[in-house]
């Protein structure tokens, strides 16, 4: 079996690999990106606002993901965003604490593993819960080949709460946005035997059932 490792992107060496995935994916595959190398810049982390993380199958790099944290949840006019009846930006800040998911990429020979994909959404959300943060909100093209809207709405419970046309990615597609309450979708998967989500959960659940309960969702 494969050995699959997630490292936060500390390093110039780590930052090198997560470049080499942005330049497969971003750059060559989706030519969304003109330059790989201004995706991460040598100043990896401004003021703890940002945190890359790269997986690595038995040492070769094969997937990248980014964590923005307190994200502004208003988009500039120029979006073009419509939100869905009943979602309120007001009472989203009230009720959660935000990180935004981006640059979530594995590279096309690895995507027949999950386990990558689950591995960097754990250690992702293993630091965010550290951070007492709450939320997660995230963007995927509608229509895009190979997309993640089903991975992330079926597997691991994001919900749609609008849609905008423009973003900081040169791609045409109308991007979705979605948000997922991580205690929330913890609640409803803890009992769930399946593999997928004790990969996801593996080393987390003390914490997890901590903010269970502190959220006054124990029992």
């Amino acid at each position: 079996m494969s050995c699959i490792t997630v490292e936060r992107v500390l390093t110039e060496d780590g930052r090198r690999a997560a470049i080499e995935v942005i330049e497969q994916v971003f750059g060559q595959e989706k030519k969304w990106v003109r330059t790989a190398e201004d995706q991460l810049p040598r100043t990896l982390e401004v003021q703890g606002r940002y945190s890359w993380f790269l997986a690595r199958v038995d040492n070769r790099p094969a997937g990248v993901l980014r964590l923005c944290y307190d994200p502004p949840l208003e988009l500039p006019e120029e979006y073009d965003v419509r939100l869905l009846p009943g979602v309120n930006i007001e009472r989203m800040k009230a009720e959660g604490r935000y990180v935004e998911i981006g640059r979530f990429m594995i590279i096309p020979g690895y995507r027949k593993n999950p386990r990558i994909a689950l591995r960097l959404m754990r250690t992702a959300t293993r630091e965010v819960l550290e951070r007492d943060y709450s939320h997660f909100i995230t963007d995927v093209f509608e229509g895009e080949t190979n997309s993640p809207l089903n991975f992330h709405t079926r597997v691991l419970g994001f919900e749609v709460i609008g849609k905008h046309l423009f973003g900081d990615l040169n791609c045409s597609s109308t991007r979705i946005i979605l948000t997922l309450d991580i205690v929330k979708v913890y609640s409803r998967i803890r009992d769930n035997r399946s593999k997928v989500y004790r990969e996801l959960t593996d080393g987390m659940r003390g914490l997890l059932d901590r903010k269970l309960a502190s959220a006054g969702q124990g029992g």
